[in-house]
């Protein structure tokens, strides 16, 4: 596997490269051009400068996290046409600079939702948290003054401020979109970049749904075993592939990590690695990456994803904060530093023990 931090961009990531250069074995970034709006192309000047960014520190940009999918292409509206051909040129150059997989979400309006930003633990650190009652408590609009207020004075992806405004209008815009739509939509969104992803080797990682389940009545598509390999076998080519987030799935203590691992065996091409603690239906917090801080079995994930043979990029998700840093909050670097050790020595002992190669 491919060690790999999440990287925002020297403007928006309190993290260096020099320092995530220094983690063992983290031989590489995802990252993203942050300044982009959704549906707009990514300049190959651009791309090309972040890309010598990254080089210089001795790093490699091993995929890009996210180019964001615009709402009227998930809608489903007349004008989707002119932003997939944007994101289809945004394709092209990515490869011209040498670029090959993309993460990438289909979850309307939000790309994330969590109910607290920095819930303390007993051991002092602060985690995300998840609590459907409170979510149901709050609408969408105190939602974004609620997590902008709580980043520490970053922008939180998928929360963008510009967003705000237009809340009200794509919530209504959305209101006769339901999960056969939305699903519709996203295999037409596939269909019509399939030719630029074959013809450049382009893996595209659908990232499941976070939390797996719906939030403010919304649709969720991929958010369980059944309707990843549906979309799987809708667009059944191997560009067409999933991004593995074990904390998004696992919110849903029915979703069986390992079973999902091994039913996409060829498909995954990209790992989140996290870990989550069961509460209570629609209830969990983040934990450590440590398998006894939480609720997945962290041994198992790795030793499945060692066992199919998955060799891709792989990156230990959000952190908690530790250390009195002033982070991004799930985007600090000590304790993503310790995830990826761990993780890392993980794969060691199961590939000595099982003689994996």
């Amino acid at each position: 596997m491919k060690m790999t931090l999440r990287w925002f961009g020297s403007k928006h990531d309190s993290v260096t490269l020099e320092q995530i250069r220094q983690i063992p074995n983290v031989t590489g970034v995802i990252t993203t051009l942050y300044d982009i709006p959704a549906g707009e192309v990514w300049p190959l000047e651009n791309i090309l400068k972040l890309k010598e960014e990254v080089e210089a520190s001795g790093l490699k940009i091993e995929g890009i996290e996210s180019v964001n999918i615009h709402d009227a292409i998930k809608i489903g509206l007349p004008e989707r046409e002119k932003f997939i051909e944007n994101y289809i040129v945004t394709l092209e150059n990515l490869a011209k600079a040498g670029i090959n997989m993309v993460c990438y979400n289909f979850m309307p309006v939000f790309d994330w939702t969590r109910s607290e930003l920095a819930k303390k633990r007993e051991d002092g650190s602060t985690v995300l948290s998840y609590d459907q009652d409170l979510i149901d408590k709050i609408d969408p609009e105190k939602m974004f003054s609620q997590i902008d207020n709580n980043s520490n004075g970053f922008v939180m992806p998928g929360w963008e401020p510009e967003r705000l405004e237009y809340v009200k209008e794509l919530f209504e815009k959305y209101k006769d979109v339901d999960n056969e739509k939305l699903f519709d939509n996203l295999v037409y969104f596939l269909n019509r970049i399939r030719p630029v992803c074959e013809k450049y080797n382009i893996m595209m990682a659908i990232h499941p749904d976070d939390p797996a389940w719906p939030v403010f009545n919304l649709p969720r598509i991929i958010n369980n075993r059944e309707n990843i390999l549906k979309l799987l076998k809708a667009v059944d080519a191997k560009f067409n592939g999933l991004t593995l987030c074990t904390g998004s799935l696992g919110s849903n203590p029915n979703n069986d990590i390992c079973d999902i691992i091994r039913a996409a065996k060829g498909r995954i091409h990209f790992a989140h690695i996290r870990n989550v603690v069961h509460h209570a239906p629609g209830k969990f917090d983040e934990a450590a990456h440590l398998s006894k801080d939480g609720s997945l079995d962290m041994y198992e994930i790795m030793k499945v994803l060692c066992d199919i043979g998955f060799d891709g990029p792989v990156r230990p998700d959000h952190g908690r904060a530790i250390w009195n840093e002033v982070a991004m909050p799930g985007y600090g670097l000590y304790d993503r530093a310790l995830g990826a050790a761990y993780l890392n020595g993980l794969e060691e002992a199961i590939k000595k023990s099982s003689k994996i190669k």
